[in-house]
């Protein structure tokens, strides 16, 4: 058992099944009353993240919410982080990578996600990712099963392997459309990205709009057979 575990696999399983049903507020809070300072909640500033902001701010508003700055993102993700931290007085953890753009073309040349983004996604956010979660025994993220393949069987509550630590999916269930009632009647703050036809915004270099009958994330690494940035499974 991994030494930063402080929950056993029944546990964790028992604790998946009693949320499976319930509201992602009932993920948070347990959540936070299990780990206290030791989870953290992972925003790209999309659509669910920023419903789990809100959602957090009302629960436990000293959680520490985190972002992966690549350095590439949209100037409108950058912009509702802004909206954001004034609406709800969140600041926010700026996670950055270990090589500045600059650094890393003198590295592996210029443009690296053109050629081999796998390698780009692991060294501007993967890797930091994993840096940062070392000193948290959990993270909560906004992943949701239908948002694709791969990411259908994602429980509630469960261990993340390639992190080694508990990963929180409070919104696993829901769908797009619970995401959007969810903005609307609570009024948060989002990347208005998601109006021109964004439903999965990451890199604006790596990033297109989706075109009619599109899955939701083909607009992510466009002519690669690519879905994932490495962060989930």
């Amino acid at each position: 058992m991994n030494h930063r575990r402080r929950i056993t696999d029944d546990e964790l399983n028992l604790t998946a099944c009693r949320l499976e049903n319930g509201r992602p507020e009932d993920a948070l809070a347990w959540a936070v009353e299990q780990f206290g300072g030791r989870v953290a909640l992972a925003s790209s500033f999309g659509a669910e993240d920023v419903v789990l902001i809100d959602m957090l701010h009302k629960l436990a508003p000293a959680t520490p919410v985190f972002y992966l700055d690549t350095g590439l993102h949209f100037p409108e993700t950058y912009a509702v982080r802004d909206r954001l931290r004034e609406r709800y007085g969140i600041e926010f953890i700026r996670v950055l990578p270990k090589l500045t753009l600059a650094e890393q073309a003198e590295q592996y040349g210029d443009n690296l996600w053109e050629r081999e983004p796998n390698l780009c996604c692991e060294l501007r956010k993967v890797e930091p990712l994993g840096g940062f979660l070392a000193g948290y025994d959990a993270w909560i993220t906004g992943i949701r099963r239908e948002q694709a393949p791969t990411r259908a069987r994602a429980k509630k509550a469960e261990w993340d392997e390639k992190f080694q630590l508990v990963k929180v999916n409070p919104l696993a269930d829901w769908s797009r459309e619970q995401v959007w009632q969810y903005i609307r009647e609570h009024g948060v703050p989002y990347n208005p990205l998601h109006d021109r036809n964004y439903p999965s915004i990451g890199c604006r270099v790596c990033t297109r709009p989706v075109r009619p009958g599109e899955d939701p994330r083909a607009g992510r690494w466009s002519g690669f057979d690519k879905t994932e940035c490495g962060l989930h499974k």
